[in-house]
């Protein structure tokens, strides 16, 4: 049996087929396949627009740039994440904030975020942690009417609903990744997904160096070869080689997303009685899916956690765990004075969450092999 990882992608014939199209055609990097994915991310998705990058964390520094955050303005954001949640913020300047979990959801409480309101926030981003969409709708208006830009890091939440709004409701942009582990993969990449002209204009702007060639932008000439660096942009262009992966499967991902909710329910049935472990229910709404990006359980007891996760790695299955708190990191207390026991349920959940395996091609095999472990433990 191979090594069993909480997470891996998906790669079939199809998807290697068309990816051989591309590199026989005659374009590489920038070519059709990139507007392609686009059109079909905001088809899939419920959006006006999209704009791809080279990877999730370039497509939340593109969002920081877009909503027009400085320096010594405040973001906040949740401790559970990952470090790309909060690095486009620090890219631009701004000033870390953060807001404790709710313990039922995992995501950061609403009211929390409400409460750390105040005039230097400029923008507020939410993690839909593990695939569990954020109640967005509970923020977004009394956030829009203070002016703060709402970036809706959906990383983890790809085809996630609740109460039938999608990951692009109630948000001004929200970023979704094609790392190997996520839903789709491109090897590499992300998006910003927006119903708004500006910010896919700025987002346009910033991912390829501040250069635009369109003549209506143009100042000084408007010669067909003429181009202008409006911005201080980066490279951060996504390949045509990644999207005709990308599009392939994007076809996949509703039956991606129902292997894992049917291995989500099978884990919930199979530990839901056990008194070591807490564990998470799927909805049993089609309005509303957790599209289970991670399966996050939870050690009734802290001190089990460490000999749990020793006890699963020896046993071949190569389980996480998601996420060390932002604010205990060495970055964060050196830079802006963090520290233990200031946000407790988040650091209550990173001392009892391990992450077992979920992902679209674990067999029925490798399923029990982790069932049968976690019922011996």
């Amino acid at each position: 049996m191979r090594t069993i990882s909480y997470g891996r992608q998906y790669i079939d014939d199809d998807d290697i087929s068309e990816v051989v199209k591309t590199l026989k055609s005659d374009y590489l990097t920038q070519g059709p396949k990139v507007s392609e994915f686009e059109e079909a991310l905001c088809k899939y998705c419920g959006c006006e627009y999209a704009v791809l990058f080279s990877n999730g964390t370039a497509a939340l520094h593109g969002a920081y740039f877009a909503s027009g955050i400085e320096k010594g303005d405040e973001f906040i954001t949740t401790p559970i994440t990952f470090a790309a949640s909060a690095n486009g913020g620090l890219y631009m300047g701004a000033v870390p904030v953060f807001s404790d979990i709710d313990k039922e959801t995992y995501n950061a409480d609403p009211d929390e975020i409400i409460k750390s309101v105040n005039e230097k926030t400029k923008v507020v981003t939410p993690v839909s942690y593990g695939g569990n969409l954020y109640p967005l709708k509970k923020i977004y208006e009394p956030l829009r009417k203070k002016g703060i830009v709402v970036i809706h890091d959906a990383a983890h939440a790809l085809g996630a609903k609740k109460d039938g709004f999608k990951i692009t409701d109630f948000c001004d942009m929200a970023m979704v990744s094609f790392h190997p582990v996520k839903h789709i993969t491109t090897g590499e990449g992300g998006a910003i997904l927006t119903n708004d002209r500006t910010f896919f204009e700025r987002l346009k702007l910033f991912r390829n160096h501040g250069i635009t060639k369109n003549p209506d932008d143009l100042k000084f000439s408007k010669e067909p070869w003429y181009y202008e660096m409006r911005e201080l942009g980066y490279n951060y262009r996504i390949t045509d080689i990644q999207c005709a992966l990308g599009i392939s499967q994007l076809k996949k991902a509703d039956k991606f997303l129902k292997r894992r909710n049917e291995i989500a329910g099978i884990y919930y049935e199979e530990f839901k009685g056990l008194d070591k472990f807490k564990v998470i229910k799927p909805y049993d709404d089609e309005n509303t899916i957790n599209s289970f990006h991670l399966y996050p359980v939870l050690l009734r007891n802290s001190k089990d956690r460490k000999r749990f996760f020793e006890y699963m790695r020896e046993n071949n299955v190569w389980v996480q765990v998601h996420y060390i708190p932002l604010h205990l990191m060495p970055y964060y207390r050196d830079n802006f004075g963090f520290k233990e026991g200031d946000f407790p349920t988040a650091e209550d959940f990173y001392g009892r969450e391990v992450s077992i395996p979920i992902f679209p091609s674990l067999s029925d095999e490798e399923l029990q092999h982790v069932i049968t472990l976690m019922r011996k433990f």
